[in-house]
């Protein structure tokens, strides 16, 4: 029984080691799997030729309600909506592919976590997608926003690991430090 137990803690321990090098990595990984593209995709129906020519298809997915009202005609959108659009369309863009180069990492993942939050408030107030609940056995649109969350979570309190931009930096600012 006690070589078992020996055994047993000897790989929880290398399991421990191994996590530091293999969670921020892995992480970054699913999100690339998973996330990257969607946002990139999402980015490039929100333009009309360039970055700073929205399209309708941003105006009715951002403003539902206003671009309804106006029959989606992006020549009515005011300022504000113009600067909301670039600015989401800026953030699916960059914040997925800081995450992908593992640069600013922590700051890029929390900044995607609150383009999330935001996407899901707009998704239930603007489109009416029903928001679900946790804990109910069915797969909804929380659940599905929170294991995005954590997942980012991850990338916010461990980093990006060790095969990133951030990692490389930092070895080449330690040396400095001593």
């Amino acid at each position: 029984m006690h070589a078992l137990v020996s055994t047993y803690t000897s790989l929880l321990g290398k399991a421990d080691r191994l996590s530091g090098f293999a969670v921020p990595t892995l992480a970054r990984l699913v999100f690339a799997a998973v996330l990257l593209v969607y946002y990139w995709n999402s980015a490039g129906l929100k333009i009309d030729g360039s970055i700073f020519s929205p399209s309708a298809g941003a105006f009715g997915q951002i403003f539902p309600h206003a671009a309804e009202a106006v029959l989606y005609d992006v020549s009515q959108l005011n300022i504000f909506q113009r600067l909301v659009i670039f600015a989401g369309t800026v953030a699916e863009y960059v914040l997925p592919a800081l995450i992908l180069l593992g640069l600013m990492t922590r700051l890029a993942a929390l900044g995607t976590i609150g383009f999330i939050w935001v996407q899901t408030i707009v998704d239930v107030t603007g489109h009416g997608v029903k928001l679900g609940s946790l804990f109910n056995n069915a797969i909804e649109l929380v659940d599905q926003r929170v294991m995005w969350t954590f997942l980012l979570l991850v990338l916010v309190f461990k980093g990006a690991g060790a095969i990133s931009v951030d990692a490389v930096v930092k070895r080449m600012v330690a040396p400095a430090e001593d």
